[in-house]
């Protein structure tokens, strides 16, 4: 037969742990920014029309010179944010939709989260 004190001291077993659980924090060391690619429409240049769009929805590889890599997807808004270890990373495009885009050359700085703004060429005239 259990005792209360027994009972309270398995309750304490089971949810102690859960107070030390960690919430998510936000990556200190990589990556954030847009990506962009222009022109966005064939023709010339119209003032009442943006010359570029964001470049949603794309994978990147970034591989560093140790040979570390990751992947990330850029956003509905051409936007990213990805934890990298300090060092260079060559940033790559994984699927060839874009003519030009890349590869980007990049260091990252540790404890720090590195602003970038990349554009692309869409091929486009």
């Amino acid at each position: 037969m259990r005792t209360a004190g027994a009972a309270f001291l398995l309750m304490s077993l089971v949810t102690v742990p859960s107070s030390f659980a960690q919430t998510p924090t936000a990556p200190t060391t990589g990556l954030s920014g847009v990506i962009t690619v222009s022109p966005a429409h064939p023709g010339a240049t119209r003032e009442d029309v943006p010359n570029s769009a964001p470049l949603a929805d794309c994978v990147f590889t970034a591989k560093s010179t140790s040979g570390v890599s990751a992947s990330f997807t850029t956003d509905s808004e051409g936007r990213f944010k990805v934890s990298l270890a300090a060092g260079h990373y060559t940033i790559s495009l994984s699927e060839r939709r874009i003519r030009h885009c890349g590869p980007f050359e990049i260091d990252v700085v540790e404890g720090k989260i590195t602003a970038v703004e990349w554009r692309c060429d869409s091929g486009m005239r």
